[in-house]
């Protein structure tokens, strides 16, 4: 019986341990939510960086991809520099755009990707085929493209590079023949992106003389290091930015500083709701059976004994409100995600709450170590209460 009074006192007072449960699953909640985020951050960009396998982005200097209209002049001679070096796999130049499409008697505004369909790693293929290589009036649509173009595969469309002013209208207009649609991983929830082979944007946009593009993305071969050829060739052509994931992963890391700092303060605040939570209801329950305590000491149970039953009623209060926060943190992750996500121009594969199984179990131990260590207090307080006066105090 005496052996273990510490845990089973908790039903003693069943609406006071569920509200207490209840404060301790929603504080590990938050704490569960704030380690997924600011870890998650990072992971979710760097894992849609590689999706396709490509290590590194060559954009123009001080810029990161599609983040100003800037483009690089000269795309052909840094390709064949890349392609050349025997360390790099493939690489790929990419254009962004926007052209118009005519729908009835209105013209819709569309995002185009100038792409090369051999070494592209911005779009993975769900229906229909790929561009072929030579294919110079083939278009590429994504669901919400298809979807206000009325298109399919094998269907025909017209797009234009500008707007004719005089016409109200799209002027220099082309035809093109869907050859399937696509998922496009940097697209937002909505996106409304074609694919064109990048010599036809060139043209259509003016920027083939030039041969502009807006990056070229490049992939490793195997027992290369991404960083030392990114900055190998930032040291040949330093008019351009060269820069691995591990580079866009730092650059993203400043940029969500914010979000970091917010998941640590918040993460913060919900160890100490723990702590307060546990140690009060523990100081309670020690004030309750003060007497029952006392008497246990006086009849030869140590002074450790009593120390390791209220910590052990502080673990075990911990591990239940722990295992209902970590259900409770992983639904409310998954709502918080789908309005985070749902900003403009966030990639939809983006992720904010990535629940990895580190991060669960350091939430996990930090909520153990401190729901634990929330029991000195109130056991110290049990077994150093003086025998003699408590028992008189209880008699009285």
């Amino acid at each position: 019986m005496i052996a273990g009074w510490g845990p089973r006192s908790l039903a003693r007072h069943p609406l006071r341990t569920a509200l207490s449960l209840a404060g301790i699953a929603v504080a590990s909640a938050m704490l569960l939510d704030m380690v997924m985020l600011s870890g998650g951050l990072e992971r979710s960009f760097a894992d849609l960086m590689l999706t396709r396998g490509f290590q590194i982005r060559v954009t123009p200097a001080g810029t990161l991809p599609f983040d100003a209209e800037a483009t690089i002049a000269g795309a052909g001679t840094l390709r064949a520099a890349l392609r050349g070096d025997p360390r790099i796999a493939a690489a790929g130049a990419v254009l962004g755009a926007s052209v118009f499409a005519r729908r009835g008697d209105s013209v819709v505004t569309l995002f185009a990707y100038g792409v090369e369909p051999d070494a592209q790693g911005i779009y993975e293929v769900e229906t229909g085929h790929d561009l072929a290589p030579g294919d110079t009036a083939g278009l590429l649509l994504s669901d919400p493209a298809a979807a206000v173009l009325h298109a399919a595969a094998g269907d025909r469309v017209t797009l234009a590079a500008r707007l004719d002013p005089g016409t109200a209208g799209a002027g220099g207009e082309r035809t093109f023949t869907v050859r399937g649609t696509v998922r496009w991983l940097y697209d937002y929830r909505g996106q409304r992106s074609i694919g064109l082979p990048l010599r036809t944007l060139q043209a259509m946009t003016g920027r083939a003389a030039e041969d502009r593009v807006s990056l070229l993305m490049v992939k490793v071969r195997n027992g290369a290091d991404p960083d030392a050829v990114a900055r190998s060739f930032r040291g040949r052509f330093p008019r351009v930015a060269a820069n691995s994931v591990t580079d866009l992963v730092a650059a993203f890391r400043v940029r969500m500083l914010y979000f970091r700092q917010l998941a640590g303060i918040l993460g913060t605040v919900s160890l100490l709701v723990t702590v307060l939570l546990v140690t009060t209801l523990l100081t309670i329950t020690v004030n309750e059976r003060l007497g029952e305590i006392v008497t246990l000491r006086a009849i030869g149970v140590s002074r450790a004994h009593v120390v390791r039953q209220v910590m052990a009623e502080g673990l075990a209060l911990t591990l239940l409100g722990a295992a209902l926060g970590t259900a409770l943190g992983l639904a409310t992750a998954r709502y918080l995600d789908t309005i985070l996500t749902s900003f403009p121009g966030l990639p939809a594969a983006f992720s904010f709450f990535v629940p990895r199984p580190d991060a669960i179990a350091l939430a996990a131990a930090a909520l153990l170590v401190t729901g634990t260590l929330a029991g000195l207090y109130p056991a110290w307080r049990a077994a150093g209460a003086p025998i003699a006066a408590t028992l008189r105090a209880e008699a009285t």
